[in-house]
């Protein structure tokens, strides 16, 4: 057994090593010496105080002794403080009771409030601002998707806007670039026996003047960027200016993702209007000045009424005010469309019913679940984005015969007409359209449109929410307060029996089938390549917006 060590280690050493040591740490100091010289003196020098020969000098001290003495008070009383507030929190810690009844008229205070914003739900809030839009303007822009014009116009809100008294209504057919040409000539001529009709394109790439960009060379913009039927829409407001005699306030309103706040950027040739490819970005009223006699209002989405038909709600439902389910609304939106055209636009087989449709769209895309097995939710919210974006080309055809709404009678349509030259607007519309880059009617999807949507413009019949329904829309409100920029499809993890599709099944509405000899008339080149898009181009949660 080792015998335990009663002493400590000592700690004398040779006079060589010692030496050594010092040695060293002279040459270190001496090191550091050379390098403060080079640097030059950074120590703070000592205060000297106040020299004798200095006059006052007793007067200069008695004022620093004060204010010695006051930063010290003051840091006692500081401490006094924190000591008081641990106190406080020991004592919650240890009786609960006693927070209650402390912070209950904070509380209450901070419920009152939160409630004065909650008891005024989304939909509410549009339509006072749709309201006060309508009441402001003098003309109202009724913004239309050219490629379901009728779909984009609602009655209830015209209706309004012919109640308001000398108030002038016209549409624009925005988004012209995406219907053939030859449907846009047929709709212009269908629309303008109500009502003073304008060709237009928005600019897709405009400059935001907050944000400074150094570019070296400023590129010419191309013919699908450029804005079209500005000048026309321009010249027929400045017209009926001059008509009126006085400055007029022009109203912008339309349903969600028709290019409201597009088109006053384009008037206005800057990005002044928040844009994007979230539906119902816009949410208050917001005054653009044109020039000194022209001021632009630009407003929130209609409120689509839950009485509208399936693919009506798909379309014109922003996903920030209603719950959308994108694979209920993808397959309303696809038993509305000819499927042939549809085949050959996404390069998928034929199929029979949206489930169908869907997985092939979703092995096509490279959408998959835990396992590998196809997503279809996710390829539902993929077709859902893209058809109530800005760039998949489809179209409609107008009525047969022209019938006059039933708001609408020939006095009201001489009264629209108005102040305007119509001439004029007919030579712009034509040089417009000449203008626009239209597509082959090949390459576009025959859609069949549901006819006029339905809106609600009073807070009465906005129909009442369930407790949990509110719960979640004010989640989402907040979320999309957060999450504003955020555009990413969020990837739904599969579960071990993701191969079980009876629920989809369920949703899915099953679309007529075709006969033999339409499946066998599919032509070759169905599976082409085709320009592969990136998912975060899409906005499809439905956490907001």
């Amino acid at each position: 057994m080792k015998r335990p060590k009663l002493k400590k280690a000592s700690k004398r050493m040779t006079c060589h090593k010692r030496y050594k040591i010092q040695k060293k740490v002279r040459e270190h100091h001496r090191k550091l010496r050379k390098e403060a010289k080079k640097r030059g003196r950074k120590k703070p020098r000592k205060d000297p105080g106040v020299p004798n020969s200095a006059p006052f000098k007793e007067a200069l001290l008695r004022e620093a002794e004060l204010r010695k003495q006051q930063l010290e008070e003051l840091k006692q009383q500081q401490k006094l403080d924190r000591q008081k507030e641990q106190n406080k929190k020991r004592k919650l810690e240890t009786d609960p009771d006693v927070e209650l009844s402390n912070t209950e008229p904070e509380s209450g205070q901070r419920k009152a409030k939160k409630a004065k914003t909650s008891k005024q739900s989304p939909k509410m809030l549009h339509c006072q601002e749709l309201k006060k839009v309508i009441e402001a303007s003098d003309v109202v822009l009724e913004v239309l998707d050219a490629r379901d014009p009728l779909g984009c116009r609602c009655p209830q809100v015209e209706e309004a806007i012919i109640r308001g008294g000398q108030k002038k209504l016209v549409l624009v057919l925005n988004k012209s670039d995406l219907v053939p040409k030859e449907n846009l000539e047929n709709w212009l001529s269908y629309l303008k026996k109500e009502l003073p009709t304008v060709v237009f394109k928005a600019s897709t790439q405009l400059k935001d003047k907050r944000k400074r960009i150094k570019v070296k060379k400023k590129a010419a913009p191309s013919k699908s960027e450029a804005c079209v039927g500005k000048e026309g829409l321009w010249k027929l407001l400045e017209g009926f200016q001059k008509t009126s005699g006085k400055a007029i306030h022009v109203g912008v309103i339309g349903f969600p993702n028709v290019g409201k706040s597009s088109v006053i950027n384009s008037l206005k040739q800057e990005q002044i209007c928040s844009v994007g490819v979230s539906m119902g970005l816009t949410r208050c009223m917001q005054l653009v000045p044109l020039d000194k006699q022209i001021t632009i209002i630009d407003s929130p989405c209609f409120i689509v009424s839950p009485l509208n038909s399936a693919p009506a709600l798909a379309l014109r439902s922003p996903a920030s005010i209603e719950e959308v389910k994108p694979l209920e609304a993808a397959s309303a939106i696809l038993s509305q469309a000819d499927a042939q055209q549809v085949v050959l636009k996404f390069t998928v087989p034929v199929f029979t019913n949206s489930l169908e449709f869907f997985t092939s769209f979703a092995q096509r895309r490279g959408l998959h679940q835990k396992g590998g097995s196809p997503n279809v939710e996710r390829a539902a919210k993929v077709l859902w984005s893209e058809w109530t974006g800005a760039f998949l080309v489809y179209y409609c055809h107008p009525p047969a015969s022209w019938t006059p709404p039933p708001h609408f009678n020939e006095s009201i349509v001489t009264d629209m007409k108005w102040g305007f030259d119509l001439e004029e607007l007919e030579k712009n519309n034509a040089h417009s359209i000449q203008a626009i880059k239209s597509p082959h009617l090949a390459n576009s999807i025959l859609f069949q449109s549901s006819g006029l949507t339905n809106g609600v413009i009073d807070e009465k019949d906005i129909p009442e929410e369930l407790p949990k329904q509110k719960k979640q829309k004010q989640e989402q409100e907040e979320s999309y307060e957060d999450v504003k920029t955020d555009q990413g499809i969020v990837d739904e993890e599969g579960d071990d029996e993701s191969l079980d599709m009876s629920p989809a099944e369920e949703a899915c509405e099953a679309l007529p089938e075709k006969s033999q000899a339409d499946k066998q008339s599919a032509p070759s080149f169905v599976l082409d390549k085709m320009t592969e898009e990136e998912d975060d181009a899409y906005d499809f949660s439905t956490d907001y917006v």
